[in-house]
């Protein structure tokens, strides 16, 4: 529809050659759709149980990575297809070293678990990564971006590189990483790395699912043990200084001191392992085989004294109390009769008409009485 009316006889001037206001017709432009394109199928991402854990037992990385991704699903579908799953894969796992990472930000953790990593495949083992990536509490989003910091390792056949988000767990683990650990297990990855965001609370979760657990630290950022909380010293079975190069090698030497003379006043370990302190620099790959020397001594000591086995069984029983309280919470906030409640119960506390104790106390009981009233009828 023309935006101006013409007199009769008015002829657009733009249409005429002459004029200054001619447009010309220009060159045709190409299709933006590639006309030989076909819509893939769509076909259902999910597989069945076999279908995973063939996939699994078989190497497939696709089929391991979407297993993962299953298990990491809140959907109750999802979870039950993945509980029978790791049921499934469960005699085919703790056959594998694994191994705590954590450390301060920017202490170069991607960086040493390359160097690491790729010292551990050259000498013919199967590595898996398990970094787990800080979600951002307001929009649950987290930028998974480990697989770009380790270029080296995530192009190597014999490693595999799962980044997940930590979805808001305590101190940044994922939810779901022992029950991942259980699938690159039976996949036949025989080393495990749970690489901590380091944020302070999350060394405690991943230290009850790893056979060793190793700090990294760095030398010349100030007082050398302050700030280091003694909980998380007493927990590390070695503590590698990194970033041990150029100007700074001195100051590692130093720190390393510092950090021994430390570890001497804490109590003996229930292993009977004394915590090394080691230099090493990510950069440079230097000091890194020591590193993994000093793993494989501390796992040949105590498999030799039976602390290996114990600790993974005592480890067992911590998980079983814990999954307990994970299902208790789901069923209680999945109840739909409690979910009508939940919001004047806030109010009122808001209001402090009650207190959060009282209101706790009040709203478990209902709940119990829910349970005791569907169980009747």
């Amino acid at each position: 529809m023309s935006s101006k009316k013409k007199f009769k006889g008015e002829v657009d001037e733009s249409k005429l050659s002459g004029s200054a206001l001619h447009v010309n017709d220009g060159v045709e432009q190409p299709p933006n759709i590639n006309p030989g394109y076909k819509k893939p199928v769509s076909v259902s991402s999910l597989l069945s149980k076999q279908e995973y854990f063939d996939g699994i037992i078989n190497g497939n990385r696709a089929i391991l990575g979407k297993a993962i991704t299953l298990v990491e699903s809140r959907l109750p579908v999802h979870q039950q297809m993945a509980q029978e799953l790791i049921a499934m894969c469960l005699p085919l796992s703790d056959k594998s070293v694994r191994i705590g990472i954590t450390g301060v930000p920017g202490v170069g953790k991607s960086s040493f678990i390359e160097s690491l990593g790729m010292q551990i495949i050259g000498e013919g083992r199967k590595l898996a990564v398990l970094a787990v990536d800080p979600s951002s509490e307001r929009s649950k989003g987290s930028i998974l971006g480990d697989k770009t910091r380790m270029e080296q390792l995530a192009a190597a056949e014999q490693a595999f590189i799962r980044p997940s988000p930590s979805a808001g767990s305590l101190g940044g683990v994922a939810r779901k990483t022992r029950e991942t650990i259980i699938l690159c297990e039976a996949a036949g990855f025989d080393t495990i790395f749970i690489e901590t965001v380091g944020v302070g609370q999350s060394e405690t979760v991943v230290h009850s699912m790893v056979d060793f657990f190793l700090l990294l630290m760095l030398s010349g950022a100030g007082d050398e043990l302050q700030g280091i909380k003694r909980g998380i010293m007493e927990m590390a079975d070695a503590i590698a200084i990194n970033k041990a190069d150029g100007d700074n090698i001195k100051k590692a030497q130093m720190a390393r001191q510092q950090y021994e003379s430390a570890l001497h006043l804490f109590p003996p370990t229930k292993s009977g392992w004394m915590p090394k302190v080691l230099t090493c620099s990510a950069l440079n790959n230097s000091g890194i085989k020591e590193v993994w020397q000093t793993i494989e001594e501390y796992i040949n000591k105590t498999i030799n004294s039976g602390y290996f086995i114990e600790n993974r069984n005592e480890q067992a029983l911590f998980w079983m109390h814990q999954s307990i309280k994970e299902a208790l919470q789901n069923k209680f906030y999945q109840n739909s009769e409690i979910e009508s409640f939940l919001s004047d119960f806030e109010n009122q506390i808001r209001l402090r008409k009650k207190s959060s104790f009282v209101a706790a106390q009040e709203l478990l009981d209902k709940y119990f009485e829910i349970i005791k009233n569907q169980k009747q009828n």
